[in-house]
């Protein structure tokens, strides 16, 4: 009875997600997503946060993936993670090869950071200035993909969440060293307030809950 209710819940889900989720986390709920609903089918769009936010207010999506989600008037949050930021560097780096940092080690340090207009950047700035910590950004980009790139050649150290960087802390080609002084990223789901959800993106709203925190 439960494999024939599965097979019921058709149509089409559609999420808005911020790129940094990562590739191969939405993979794996989509082919998890497959495998439970045969006759469902998952569409995911990779944006800006700003776009995202547009993406669920158009009803161009029915679910938002977020980082520092912001409720509204129009919008809902239903909180999903909270994820471990550390400080990212290359294998080489003097820093790589410390246990733990405290914030005064990043003090002078050469800094890859988030454009200024994101929400990670502001939470970023806001932990070193409460640390009095002054860092020397060199550079800034709007995904985390492109600063994970720029540390691994050297130019700079960052702070990451954790859970971004295992393919390339797996490949050695940066180094995840964690922080005393906590910091995390949360992550939520965005929907439009009184939206009635069909069964499909109920089901894919379950999965996504279902998943491991980190």
């Amino acid at each position: 009875a439960l494999e024939r209710l599965k097979r019921q819940i058709e149509g089409t889900v559609r999420v808005a997600s911020i790129y940094s989720v990562g590739l191969t986390e939405m993979t794996r709920l989509k082919e998890e997503f497959s495998r439970r609903y045969p006759n469902a089918h998952l569409v995911v769009d990779y944006l800006r946060p700003d776009k995202v936010y547009e993406a669920v207010l158009a009803d161009n999506a029915d679910l938002g993936l977020i980082s520092y989600p912001e409720p509204t008037r129009l919008l809902a949050v239903i909180p999903w993670r909270q994820e471990e930021m550390v400080v990212a560097a290359a294998s080489a780096h003097p820093l790589a090869q410390k246990p733990a940092l405290r914030a005064a080690d990043l003090i002078g340090q050469d800094f890859v950071a988030f454009d200024p207009d994101l929400a990670i950047r502001r939470d970023i700035d806001h932990f070193l200035r409460e640390a009095k910590v002054e860092v020397n950004v060199v550079m800034h980009f709007d995904n985390i993909q492109m600063i994970k790139e720029a540390v691994a050649v050297g130019s700079g150290i960052s702070i990451l969440p954790a859970r971004t960087m295992q393919p390339e802390v797996e490949q050695r080609r940066l180094v995840a060293i964690p922080m005393e002084a906590a910091l995390v990223r949360p992550l939520g789901v965005i929907y439009r307030r009184r939206k009635r959800f069909h069964r499909a993106a109920q089901v894919f709203l379950d999965l996504l809950q279902e998943a491991p925190a980190g």
